[in-house]
């Protein structure tokens, strides 16, 4: 469902655009907040950071990502975006491609919210 809004413990999401192979979405960060370590089966991802700086752990390593830059989310890979700032809301354009795109496909290794399943 395009321009579906979602509130989530960390800030939110809205579904930009969706076909049949890929997801656009637009996240907002709130500062100091961070979303679950995660990996996905199905969908690889690419993050455009818009505003703000993400603070991206990929596979154990820490990335700084700032306005205007990307970076990309293998297949399987462990990974988590933070908004590391004080005061600024952290933006990005995340772009899923894959065969699956739900919610259900997330595999949680860490999480702030007691989200773990």
């Amino acid at each position: 469902m395009v321009n579906e809004f979602d509130e989530r413990p960390w800030g939110n999401y809205t579904v930009l655009d969706e076909g049949e192979c890929f997801k656009v979405k637009r996240i907002e960060v709130l500062p100091e907040k961070r979303l679950s370590y995660q990996k996905h089966k199905r969908r690889a991802e690419h993050w455009f950071v818009v505003r703000g700086t993400a603070k991206v752990t990929l596979n154990d390593e820490e990335i700084l990502v700032k306005t205007g830059k990307s970076i990309d989310i293998a297949l399987g890979d462990a990974h988590r975006v933070e908004n590391p700032d004080a005061k600024e809301l952290l933006v990005f354009i995340e772009t899923q491609t894959g065969d699956y795109f739900g919610e259900d496909d997330i595999v949680r290794l860490e999480d702030d919210f007691g989200r773990m399943a």
